[in-house]
């Protein structure tokens, strides 16, 4: 994860380290930290590694997201997962999570339509692709009950 200007950003090295350890409140406070920067890259006498690119902008939301996952905050977890696929359209990785709360929320038309997303982008993922069947079979047992 490096910046424009060849430069790896003190905060993404931090950002890494905190996530792989499980320390989810440091790492999301410097996710946090991370996404404001990006917003503010644009502003005079920003740092030269403060332009951030779309890869790591997205990877700093849904790794934000996925702590929201965690703590089953679900719907600000969505909306991370939803900034991660606006600053980069083609990573499948926030279209999956996002589908696994919709399946978990029971708004299977919408998981379904994530997942199949994720295998438009990445035919080999395979969590997606059960994931995919799981939800057609549960979609069709919800309408066979009438629920």
């Amino acid at each position: 994860m490096e910046g424009q200007q060849g430069q790896e950003s003190p905060v993404t090295l931090a950002r890494a380290q905190h996530f792989k350890k499980g320390e989810y409140a440091e790492a999301e406070a410097l996710y946090s930290a991370y996404i404001r920067q990006c917003a503010c890259a644009g502003s005079e006498g920003a740092a030269p590694w403060s332009k951030c690119s779309p890869e790591d902008l997205a990877t700093a939301y849904n790794n934000r997201g996925q702590i929201k996952y965690f703590r089953v905050d679900f719907y600000d977890a969505m909306d991370d997962y939803t900034s991660a696929i606006e600053a980069q359209p083609d990573f499948e990785v926030p279209y999956y999570n996002r589908g696994l709360i919709l399946y978990r929320l029971g708004c299977f038309d919408d998981a379904l339509e994530d997942f199949k997303k994720v295998l438009d982008l990445n035919p080999g993922f395979q969590d997606a692709i059960l994931s995919l069947k799981q939800t057609i079979l549960d979609k069709e047992e919800k309408q066979r009950r009438n629920y």
